[in-house]
Parts: C-alpha cells; structure tokens; sequence
C-alpha cells in the first residue's frame, strides 16, 4: 500500500503530455532503476536460497520477456483489418524471429527453463508475424501508389474550389 502513491504519481508524470520527452525518458529510467532495486531488496530480502532467489527473479524474466515479445502482436489487427503491412516492419520481425531462435538455441543446450519459456513465446510471436508479413505483403499499397493518389486527390480539390 505505501508504494501507490509514488507508483501512481510516477505514471502520471511519464504519461503526461505537457512533460518534455527527454524528462519522461529520465522518468522512465529512473523507474527502472527504483523497479529493479525493488526486486533486488525483495529478492535478497525474502528468499535465502541460491535455487530460490533464481526462481524468483527468473519468473519475474520470463514476464517481462514474454511481454517484450508478445508487444509487437498488437499491431497484427490492424494490419489484418487493413490487408496492409505498412504499420510492421518487416525488419523488427525478423530481428524478433531471429533474436528468440538464437536464445532458444542457448537454452537447450544449457536446458535453462527460463530462458527457454520466454525466448520460445518469442520465437512463435516472430514467426506469427513473419507469417502475416508475408500474407499480405502483396496487397500493401506501395508508397509511390499513395502519393499519387494523394496528389491526384489534392488536384482534384484544388480544381473543384475554383
């Protein structure tokens, strides 16, 4: 309870719109640091074993992992409602793909659970959206086509108000 005011008022300040971005960038650092003091005294605090402390903060990594990983996914509605890749870059899923199969890798050959859970969910989300990148490539409009219709458009108006 004694931590809500502080975290509230943290996330106030990051999501407010009047703050200039390099404050909300040292506001989001500086709560990375108090988070990760927070699970470091909590850790060190709480679980007096090697075994335990690792499930600890092992858990805590494959949250944050999975998130990290699963975030790009929101994006996938839109571009299935829009039949248009222009919002995913291909370039960002691929890194993601590749990024999760290469700690997948590590993670079998030194059989960290941990690892293993949080970098699969990343490697499935990488190849989900590879998948999608390459259904609908083909009827993503090119952006030559857009700004054409775009200048088509603005004389188009423009010749209508005369």
């Amino acid at each position: 309870m004694p931590l809500v005011l502080p975290l509230n008022s943290f996330t106030f300040l990051s999501s407010s719109t009047f703050l200039p971005p390099h404050v909300k960038v040292g506001l989001w650092l500086i709560g990375e640091m108090v988070f990760v003091g927070i699970v470091a005294t909590c850790t060190l605090l709480l679980f007096h074993t090697h075994n335990k402390r690792s499930s600890f903060v092992g858990i805590i990594c494959v949250i944050f992992v999975s998130l990290m990983y699963i975030a790009p996914l929101t994006i996938m509605s839109k571009v299935i409602k829009t039949k248009s890749v222009k919002y995913m870059p291909f370039s960002l899923s691929l890194a993601n793909f590749l990024n999760g199969v290469i700690w997948v890798i590590y993670a079998l050959i030194k059989f960290d659970l941990f690892i293993l859970i949080g970098n699969g969910l990343g490697t499935v989300s990488g190849a989900v959206q590879l998948i999608l990148y390459a259904c609908y490539y083909k009827t993503t409009p090119k952006d030559d086509e857009e700004e054409d219709n775009l200048s088509k458009a603005n004389s188009q108006l423009q010749l209508s108000g005369n």
